[in-house]
C-alpha cells in the first residue's frame, strides 16, 4: 500500500472513532431540560423555552429543585417528533 493510502486508511480509522464516541456519548434520558434541548438542537435555550410557552413544541412545567419555579421538560418522544417533523403549527 502506498503512503498516502495508509494515510488515508488511519485518517478513517480516527474519524471512526471520534463518530463512534459522540453516538455512545449521546445518553438517552426520559426527560430533557431546556438546556440539554438547545444544546443538542444548536439553538439559544431562550428560543426552546419560547416553543415550550407558544405551544410550537410539547412539554411540562415540573419542579426544578430552584424553589417554588417550575421548569420546562421535554420528553424523549417529543425530542425524537421535533428532530423528525419540525414545530408544531402555531394555535
Amino acid at each position: 500500500m502506498s503512503e498516502s493510502m495508509t494515510e488515508v486508511v488511519e485518517r478513517l480509522s480516527r474519524i471512526e472513532l471520534a463518530l463512534q464516541t459522540l453516538v455512545n456519548g449521546r445518553i438517552i434520558k426520559a426527560w430533557y431540560s431546556t438546556r440539554e434541548v438547545s444544546d443538542l438542537l444548536d439553538k439559544a435555550e431562550f428560543t426552546v423555552r419560547e416553543w415550550c410557552r407558544l405551544g410550537r413544541i410539547n412539554a411540562e412545567k415540573r419542579q426544578s429543585g430552584r424553589g417554588p419555579h417550575a421548569a420546562w421538560v421535554i420528553s424523549h418522544e417529543e425530542l425524537l417528533r421535533l428532530e423528525r417533523d419540525g414545530l408544531l403549527p402555531l394555535e
